[in-house]
């Protein structure tokens, strides 16, 4: 799988530079192996196919690991919930295949959006739910009667307001102000439940002291609490931003929602992703000979850096075209002539402070994960 997920991404990445400059003549494999051509599922159908079939592969990996759990009798609700979101998260990818390369753009963007909106923001939101909480009970931070509650919820607001959450991105076909309204909401309460967990699992910390747990769970509890807050941040205050009818109008679309997508999608999955791999990493490695300072030192740069690039470069250059887009109109907000102003190619370089310090942090991590596989070989 580890090698699929390669030359997926090499593979993807190099077909979409190929399209973007032209390299593809013919339309058809353009379609299949290039760029599709529509924001954020940009790769072609034939990286889709492959990506599809590699989630199918995560799906079995995953249960096979939790099957053994599943078979015990009792207290096995929480971890019935991940599976449960383990496989939606593997199914609901499938709804990028259900056009073609001559589908109307109008069909074409439902289904984008059921990728977009159901599985990204809505089966992912699940699932990290589910995992934060499977794990922060097992840390002993949070009661398994909270954590099963917090993840039906999520279940509960995903499964209710997920189709009308999806509604409010199609502003400009027809649909209802009602339902626009009501979808821009339920999209929003989603980031609630994981929230729930975080100030549960912040407030018995803060009771209990300095015991077991926060010395052997100390970093991954560190980069669960990272989770937290860009789910809040991220995911919430920047996602609700641009949600509302009269917003998804003027900026649905703009950087606004790059910086939606930055912070939310790396800050709780990546953040979740290096938090797991940290858990993980208790049994495959010595804990006791992780270097501390290494860290500390990825933890904060890829938190700072995360932020810097989002309000220092993304959200202003989203903001000022929201203004343009408002006083203008939307496509002067997208033109070349904008994005190719003084002062918004310098908003682009602004972003290179928050790169560097995200990289500092990217090389931290990987010189602490090599030094302490390497260590424990050596002691071994």
């Amino acid at each position: 799988m580890f090698v699929s997920l390669l030359v997926i991404v090499v593979g993807s990445f190099a077909g979409q530079w190929a399209a973007v400059n032209g390299f593809f003549r013919n339309l058809t494999a353009n379609f299949w192996f290039g760029h599709q051509g529509y924001e954020y599922t940009d790769l072609g159908r034939f990286w889709q196919i492959y990506l599809f079939i590699g989630l199918m592969l995560w799906v079995l990996l995953v249960l096979r690991g939790l099957w053994p759990l599943l078979r015990r009798k009792g207290g096995v609700s929480l971890i019935l919930l991940v599976a449960i979101s383990t496989v939606a998260i593997g199914l609901l990818f499938g709804a990028s295949l259900m056009w073609g390369e001559k589908t109307h753009i109008s069909i074409m963007e439902y289904w984008r959006w059921w990728v977009v909106h159901l599985w990204v923001e809505g089966v992912f939101e699940v699932f990290a739910t589910a995992i934060v909480s499977a794990l922060l009970v097992r840390m002993g931070l949070v009661r398994p009667s909270v954590a099963a509650t917090a993840v039906l919820v999520a279940t509960i607001v995903f499964l209710s307001g997920g189709v009308l959450g999806t509604f409010h991105h199609l502003y400009f076909s027809g649909t209802p102000i009602g339902v626009i309204a009501l979808g821009s909401v339920l999209s929003a309460l989603e980031v609630v439940p994981l929230a729930v967990v975080g100030f549960e699992a912040y407030n018995r910390s803060k009771l209990e002291g300095q015991n077991e747990w926060e010395e052997v769970y100390h970093w991954p509890f560190r980069f669960f609490a990272a989770v937290l807050f860009w789910n809040l941040v991220g995911a919430g205050l920047l996602g609700f931003l641009i949600n509302t009818p009269i917003a998804l109008y003027y900026m649905q679309g703009l950087n606004t929602t790059a910086s939606h997508g930055h912070a939310a999608l790396f800050g709780v999955y990546g953040m979740l992703g290096l938090g797991l791999v940290l858990y993980c990493m208790r049994g495959l490695t010595n804990p006791r000979i992780w270097n501390q300072r290494l860290l500390s030192i990825a933890f904060w740069c890829l938190n700072i850096g995360l932020a810097m690039m989002t309000f220092l470069s993304l959200l202003p250059q989203g903001l000022w075209q929201t203004y343009v887009s408002f006083n203008e109109n939307y496509a002067a907000a997208r033109s070349a002539e904008l994005m190719h102003h003084p002062i918004m190619e310098g908003l682009v370089w602004a972003r290179v402070p928050g790169d560097v310090v995200f990289a500092v942090g990217v090389g931290a991590f990987v010189l602490f994960a090599v030094k302490a596989f390497w260590g424990s070989r050596r002691r071994a």
